[in-house]
């Protein structure tokens, strides 16, 4: 799949790029992409969810009123689950939501969703570019000039540019990472893919091995 490059000003620069069939012209595995976004959610868990027992709660242990006599319900201590105050039955406790995925489905959910991306025409390659300051309107004006302003959008770069990802970082529906930080989580939640030439070199030499 061959698709035109743009410049930052949105104009085509004659120059093509080559879409790899085996990774953006997949027939797409909706289950491999399932597990991936669930573990890729699960790993965004702290897992610090804690309530108290009823032996960890601070309070007196005497025997509320006598046993019999009263007319009503048989009562231990204050600490019973039934009070308010008391501790909780079977509360949350911390844990690790964690899970392994083996490498390969991992790489076939990511070929999926970015099948998807091409599939939909919601891929733009741009060409390899950098700013010299940061300034949030600069990419303001970038993401303008391609016509995806009104939308959600992830710029993938070949490496790390501190200038084009900070002057990015104000803006709600814009988002910058690296070839190696793609996943399928990123690549199903924006609107827009958007590539640079040298990250879809990137790309194509992670998922091809």
């Amino acid at each position: 799949m061959e698709v035109n490059v743009l410049s930052i000003s949105g104009q085509e620069t004659g120059a093509k790029v080559q879409l790899p069939e085996t990774i953006f012209g997949l027939e797409p595995n909706d289950h491999a992409i399932y597990l991936d976004v669930k573990q890729y959610l699960a790993n965004q868990r702290q897992g610090t969810h804690k309530a108290k027992q009823r032996n960890e709660i601070a309070g007196s242990t005497r025997k509320l009123y006598k046993q019999k006599g009263t007319g009503g319900a048989r009562a231990g201590n204050i600490k019973s689950p039934l009070f308010n105050g008391g501790g909780r039955v079977f509360g949350p406790q911390p844990r690790d939501y964690s899970f392994k995925l083996n490498k390969k489905l991992k790489q076939l959910a990511r070929k999926s969703a970015l099948s998807y991306k091409a599939k939909d025409n919601n891929i733009v390659i741009v060409e390899d570019f950098a700013f010299d300051t940061i300034k949030t309107k600069n990419y303001i004006k970038l993401v303008a000039d391609l016509k995806v302003a009104d939308s959600k959008t992830l710029l993938v770069l070949p490496e790390a540019n501190k200038n084009v990802y900070l002057s990015s970082r104000n803006i709600q529906k814009a988002r910058v990472i690296t070839a190696d930080q793609l996943s399928t989580y990123d690549v199903l939640n924006a609107d827009k893919l958007l590539l640079t030439a040298g990250s879809v070199k990137k790309i194509e030499e992670a998922l091809s091995k």
